[in-house]
């Protein structure tokens, strides 16, 4: 494993929970950070490049676009799960899945800008897959500040 070094460390620690929408925002967190704007390009390249950091960028509120948003879970065989996980984050809609030890192991978010998709991509992994996918759509929101300092 290797771990995060200074500069990482400070960009994973100074980044969450903001970004400077400005003309030159690497430039101006950068400054906030104690680095230069190619230093802060640089570290975070490093960081996605190492699989420190496995995205950066925008977390859009879909529904206050116009679009909706909804958690999904699927009951994946172990021996499927690889090849079930390729088939799901080829959809668009889909940014990424995650593993938990639960009977329905495999937990995804799918995101559009037409509500009416949602559904469609739900039918269109369980026809692909063979498994029945069961959305879990959002009926309270919750705000849970969460940060990782590293």
């Amino acid at each position: 494993m290797k771990f995060v070094d200074p500069t990482g460390r400070v960009i994973v620690n100074g980044l969450q929970g903001g970004f400077p929408l400005t003309s030159r925002p690497f430039r101006d967190a950068g400054a906030v950070l104690g680095l230069t704007e190619d230093e802060l390009i640089d570290g975070v390249g490093q960081l996605i490049a190492a699989g420190q950091l496995s995205r950066f960028g925008p977390l859009w509120n879909a529904e206050e676009l116009g679009g909706a948003v909804c958690l999904a879970a699927i009951a994946v065989p172990p021996d499927r799960f690889d090849a079930v996980a390729e088939q799901v984050n080829a959809h668009p809609e889909v940014a990424h899945n995650y593993q938990r030890d639960h009977a329905l192991n495999m937990w995804f978010v799918v995101s559009s800008e037409d509500p009416a998709r949602i559904e469609m991509v739900v039918a269109e992994i369980e026809r692909e897959t063979g498994l029945k996918v069961h959305p879990m759509p959002k009926r309270r929101e919750f705000f849970v500040g969460f940060r990782v300092e590293v």
